[in-house]
């Protein structure tokens, strides 16, 4: 009977071993089980992320012997590019953008001129300070200007009017920068630099766009807001728009420079699009409209085209995952005791 009885309680304590492997071998394998993720779901697992957009648009019209009068032969040509580049880790993040807008016109009558020109640079850098993520304590840059001579056209003979860094815009701003989604955000800053620059030195001359005489520089100090939005309205529709707002505190801080962008694409089919895209500005220092050249008014450009678009691919550089599981320290049940020899008792 002792016999039998030692020997029911080495199997007792075998299969009481045997069991706690399984259940730990269990555990382990629900614990690092790998959960399958919806891939566009988990697509904000990303540090860097960068893509664009890329339209060409062009568009021909002739007249022969027509009673309704107009250009016997006009061409024009529209370009627009974007791209982006995203940042964010923890409570950080920056977002990079850049927009680059090239137009010309070819008319019997008025002979060829541009009629778009512009190079606008955004970055903006945040520190979340909220637990739900909408609220970043921010700083902001931005750079606007053209690449080429621009002329006006008051009398039908054209008056040099701007160029390269002339003017050139430079905002830098310090606020507060409020994102509920990645479609919209609000940019607040009480604290804003705003420089206007005119290199070109008959310009500068003139007085042009608020600077003094001979300088080349203008330096003005105020509040600066800005709201960004992108969304796709109906299938194959989408839309980007930006307002920035300015008020000067040293001078007529009454008078709020305005600038805003808005561009509508309209998907054919991968590569054919309609765009339409309506800028306006107003700036009390851009002073060459009028009946005497020397009043300010709302800048309107509008532009419709049909050409080809090319979406440049969206790329994630995904946070990287320590796939190994930690080691799992041995779980001993208490009931088995091991002596100095290892034998059990």
């Amino acid at each position: 009977m002792k016999q039998i009885g030692f020997i029911f309680l080495l199997m007792l304590g075998a299969s009481q071993v045997q069991a706690q492997d399984i259940l730990v071998n269990t555990l382990k394998n629900e614990i690092y089980r790998p959960i399958k993720k919806d891939k566009d779901k988990d697509s904000i697992n990303w540090r860097w992320k960068r893509g664009g957009l890329f339209n060409f648009s062009l568009s021909q019209g002739s007249l022969s012997n027509w009673a309704a009068g107009g250009d016997n032969f006009s061409l024009a040509v529209s370009s627009y590019f974007n791209y982006f580049v995203y940042y964010k880790k923890e409570r950080h993040s920056w977002d990079n953008n850049l927009d680059v807008n090239l137009g010309y016109i070819q008319t019997t009558s008025l002979g060829g001129r541009k009629n778009d020109d512009r190079i606008d640079f955004v970055s903006k850098y945040g520190y979340k300070v909220d637990t739900l993520g909408k609220w970043y304590l921010s700083g902001l840059f931005n750079f606007r200007s053209q690449f080429f001579d621009g002329y006006t056209y008051p009398n039908g003979a054209p008056v040099f009017a701007s160029s390269f860094l002339s003017p050139a815009f430079v905002i830098l701003a310090a606020g507060f920068d409020y994102k509920p989604t990645d479609k919209f955000s609000l940019f607040l800053s009480p604290i804003t630099s705003r420089w206007v620059i005119v290199a070109n030195q008959y310009l500068s001359n003139q007085k042009a766009y608020g600077v003094d005489s001979g300088s080349h520089i203008l330096n003005e100090f105020g509040a600066f807001a800005t709201i960004n939005y992108n969304t796709t309205i109906i299938k194959n529709v989408d839309y980007r728009g930006r307002v920035d707002l300015f008020s000067n505190y040293l001078k007529q801080p009454q008078n709020i420079n305005f600038f805003m962008t808005n561009q509508f694409n309209f998907k054919i089919n991968k590569y054919l699009t309609a765009s339409y895209s309506l800028d306006m500005i107003y700036d009390d220092n851009v002073k060459i409209f009028g009946p005497n050249g020397d009043s300010p008014a709302l800048q309107v450009k509008s532009i419709i085209g049909l050409g080809f678009t090319m979406p440049l691919k969206k790329l994630h550089k995904p946070v990287p995952v320590n796939n190994a599981p930690p080691s799992i320290p041995t779980i001993i049940d208490p009931r088995i005791n091991l002596n100095t020899s290892g034998n059990h008792l």
